[in-house]
């Protein structure tokens, strides 16, 4: 493509044969409307804009991202790897220049899907933006990256994930936790101790509108992503936050979807939740498109309700405003106490629990839900003075006996390099 600065790569994969069920929201229509959509409005007549297919994942890209006590092939069947594998696509064809920007629109979703992989969360097994990020760490040598989740639910896998990783910014925007699935995602979640302020949480009230999502994109999002300044930006574009989304609460439109990703302005963007498949998700998706090519959005209009969109109330306005000012301050001032963790001989130890609503895939395709799975985790981080550290994990659930795991930074000194060659069990504090 000659105009490189119009260019957009769409990369498509609806799963055909991946549903929970018959009549759940995350099944294949969510792409397939959309795919109408985007052909009906004329946008692949655009020179700028060409779609591509995705290829699958392969279990050491999975590896980088994940750690899977089970396996990969037990918590993620070929659907999930070729979902990952589309935003890998979408990473490769940014990375190697055959496009500016790329949006890979797939399902199964990810973001829900943390550090520690025991069976499925919120619709995730695998996450595919981690998987994607860690392929172009490992194979362009990209260090920076900003994560900008715009999906209703708080991020929490995408979190778990980079929770000690002062390379990469995760931010995210969702309904508060206190009001909706996963319950997490808390202003006082910012990062571990090695990484504080990487991690920028906004939770909004139910029922915050265009005008709420907007102030919190320009007064927090835009100003740190200035500040940071990424070699990379990523959207985690899920799209449940629209008026007409089922099983969330928010007031959002597609203009609003547009106007924000033209405000984050970012290079890729991978499709996470959005479960008003007619009436929403196609309308959010040409949206976010036109705005990441470029094009003219402040036509696209989705079907309305007869009450018309509420306004955002002016007490939510005050409240992103205030929420503006303590983000600012609380990451400029770094805490590693109130990381959640306890600095003892040398190393930074924190417990946690973390649930599953659903066992690990096997070959019925069509989804088996048996029971839930606790994941009970022990993590030591190496207090190093002169890297992130060497991160010890410790890991057992219903499903999993138990088992330690050493992960490195990407860029390790030294002493953790040694340390992880070499060291025996009773090295470790756990």
């Amino acid at each position: 493509m000659e105009n490189k600065a119009a260019s957009l790569g769409l990369i498509f994969f609806p799963a055909y044969d991946w549903a929970i069920s018959d009549f759940h929201p995350e099944r294949e229509e969510r792409l397939l409307y959309t795919h109408d959509q985007l052909r009906e409005e004329g946008l692949f007549d655009f020179p700028g804009i060409q779609e591509y297919r995705p290829k699958a994942a392969t279990h050491e890209d999975v590896l980088r991202a994940h750690i899977c006590p089970l396996g990969v092939d037990k918590v993620a069947a070929a659907p999930h790897l070729i979902s990952a594998g589309g935003a890998i696509t979408a990473g490769r064809l940014w990375a190697e220049k055959e496009v500016n920007k790329a949006f890979a629109l797939v399902r199964p979703p990810g973001h829900h899907a943390a550090l520690v992989v025991h069976g499925g969360r919120g619709f995730c097994n695998i996450n595919n933006e981690a998987i994607m990020i860690e392929y172009l760490r490992a194979k362009y040598g990209i260090r920076k990256v900003a994560i900008v989740d715009t999906d209703c639910h708080h991020g929490d896998g995408t979190q778990d994930i980079y929770w000690h990783d002062p390379d990469t910014l995760f931010i995210s925007i969702h309904q508060d936790g206190r009001t909706l699935y996963p319950g997490s995602g808390a202003v006082e979640e910012m990062g571990g101790p090695k990484a504080w302020g990487s991690i920028i949480n906004i939770p909004l009230p139910p029922e915050t509108g265009d005008e709420g999502f907007l102030l919190s994109t320009r007064e927090i999002v835009r100003p740190i992503l200035d500040e940071w300044k990424p070699e990379l930006v990523i959207n985690s574009a899920g799209q449940d936050n629209h008026f007409t989304d089922p099983i969330t609460n928010m007031k959002f439109t597609a203009k609003g979807y547009a106007e924000m990703s033209t405000i984050i302005d970012p290079d890729l963007a991978v499709l996470e939740g959005g479960y008003a498949i007619q009436g929403a998700l196609p309308y959010t998706n040409l949206a976010i498109i036109m705005a990441m090519a470029g094009l003219d959005w402040t036509r696209v209009n989705e079907p309305m309700p007869r009450s018309g969109r509420p306004a955002t109330k002016p007490q939510v306005l005050d409240y992103v405003k205030k929420l503006a000012e303590i983000i600012h301050l609380r990451r400029t001032k770094p805490s590693p106490e109130q990381s959640g963790s306890v600095l003892k001989d040398g190393w930074w130890t924190r417990e946690r629990r973390i649930f599953y609503d659903s066992h690990p895939v096997t070959q019925d395709l069509e989804g088996s839900w048996p029971g839930y799975i606790n994941e009970r985790r022990k993590e030591a981080l190496r207090d190093c003075p002169d890297c992130p550290g060497i991160l010890v994990i410790e890991t057992r659930s219903e499903v999993c006996v138990g088992g330690r795991y050493v992960k490195l930074p990407h860029h390790p000194c030294p002493q953790c390099l040694s340390l992880a060659e070499s060291a025996t069990g009773d090295a470790w504090p756990l």
